[in-house]
């Protein structure tokens, strides 16, 4: 359980809202959170979340360990108060008038804030985070592109949940397949594939196995003037789908909802 306030609210929460009182004396008086959290997200763009350590942010500050217990009560903290930070959106978002592309372009500043933090993905998400004040502001703009629609409130955070998982699942393939690199099976590859993938143990995948598409990198390989279709171009073009598949179902929500009332 994370450490909480008088009020309930978990520290984490209070200290993002500026409701949690600076340290005015001592050593540490030229610490803030802005600059731990800072200090923390630089290390994490560099080396990984795993980098992260009190003491490790501590060296990058050039203050003692002890000296950012004043300001965060641990890691578990920093984590919460950096994954906020690095949710931030642009100040000033336009949305489109027609809920689709409005939801698609909220889709897509998601997409860019964990594109840009990856390391945003491996943070736990739970009960204090939706509280703190990014999440709230990417939850506003959700339902602000969905404020024509005749749903109600909890569906309306219904889809927020489902779309901004689908983004977060793309992004991790994305990132997933940016670090495994481009694989390439040799005819000879598919071919030992196709003995052990059989129509009669996987009636539905053998026959895609069989024409190679189901191989990744089974393609052979492009000529002279031919361009390769590379894994970030499949992932595009699955996160468009996925986003065209949420949105086509959210239409016939909608109709249903319009034929009952």
């Amino acid at each position: 359980m994370a450490d909480t306030t008088e009020t309930g609210l978990p520290r984490a929460v209070a200290v993002a809202w500026g409701m949690q009182e600076t340290p005015q004396r001592g050593p540490s008086r030229g610490l803030s959170h802005e600059r731990i959290v800072a200090a923390a997200m630089e290390i994490a763009d560099a080396d990984g979340l795993s980098a992260v350590t009190m003491q490790a942010v501590a060296k990058s500050l050039g203050f003692t360990t002890m000296s950012l217990y004043r300001y965060v009560s641990g890691k578990d903290e920093l984590l919460r108060l950096m994954g906020d930070a690095g949710a931030q959106l642009p100040e000033k978002v336009r949305l489109s008038p027609d809920w689709r592309q409005a939801l698609r372009q909220w889709a897509s500043l998601l997409r860019e804030a964990w594109r840009t933090h990856s390391w945003l993905l491996e943070i736990p998400r739970g009960q204090a985070s939706v509280l703190m004040p990014n999440s709230v502001r990417i939850a506003d703009l959700g339902l602000a592109a969905m404020v024509s629609l005749p749903l109600s409130r909890d569906e309306k955070i219904g889809i927020i949940l489902v779309v901004s998982q689908h983004v977060a699942s793309m992004v991790e393939l994305e990132l997933s397949l940016a670090d495994e690199g481009e694989l390439r099976v040799s005819e000879e590859g598919v071919d030992q594939l196709r003995e052990v993938i059989t129509e009669k143990r996987f009636p539905h995948v053998a026959p895609l196995v069989q024409t190679g598409e189901y191989v990744p990198g089974a393609a052979p390989p492009p000529g002279p003037g031919d361009a390769a279709e590379a894994p970030a171009e499949d992932v595009e073009a699955e996160y468009d789908f996925g986003l065209d598949l949420l949105i086509a179902g959210l239409e016939i929500r909608i109709q249903a909802a319009s034929s009952t009332s």
